[in-house]
């Protein structure tokens, strides 16, 4: 699948099942071991979620998917993202390297995994969310996950 989350074993749209739809399956073809896309780009437009990365160029140090040995050559210009969203009021991170990317872009502290931190841009209140990974690396149950999820969506007004 050509789109974010797109890993099998990353349990991003399943996480987004359970919360909005009480079906961790509900975006999966389970006999093409596959994620939905169609019916994912739906879901986040009608929900007004908008995804991006956080940076436009990196360079992998090592060969595997850790964040931990990414080196972000060129940032994504997030202020110029929000610019264009003029109703945004939160960005989510999924990973440590996000977080530090974008801690350092609005230099702010980072907020505790589940936890948010509060920063004005441009005179917007805005929320920095820091949500666990949906990696399977990451050592957390997906009902906790999505427990952690649902509390961000919920402090939204999206659920």
């Amino acid at each position: 699948m050509e789109f974010y989350y797109p890993n099998w074993n990353n349990d991003m749209w399943r996480i987004a099942g359970l919360i909005f739809f009480q079906d961790k399956d509900h975006f999966v073809n389970a006999s093409e071991k596959r994620f939905c896309k169609d019916s994912i780009i739906g879901f986040l437009q009608e929900k007004g979620i908008a995804l991006f990365d956080t940076a436009t160029a990196v360079r992998r140090l090592q060969d595997n998917a850790s964040d931990k040995f990414l080196e972000v050559v060129q940032p994504t210009d997030i202020p110029a993202l929000l610019r264009r969203l003029p109703v945004c009021k939160a960005i989510a991170t999924t990973g440590q390297k996000a977080t530090d990317t974008l801690c350092a872009c609005f230099s702010v502290a980072e907020p505790k995994v589940g936890d948010f931190t509060e920063f004005v841009f441009e005179g917007r209140s805005m929320r920095l969310y820091r949500m666990p990974s949906s990696s399977r690396a990451y050592p957390l149950a997906l009902e906790k996950k999505a427990a952690a999820y649902r509390i961000m969506y919920q402090d939204l007004e999206l659920v």
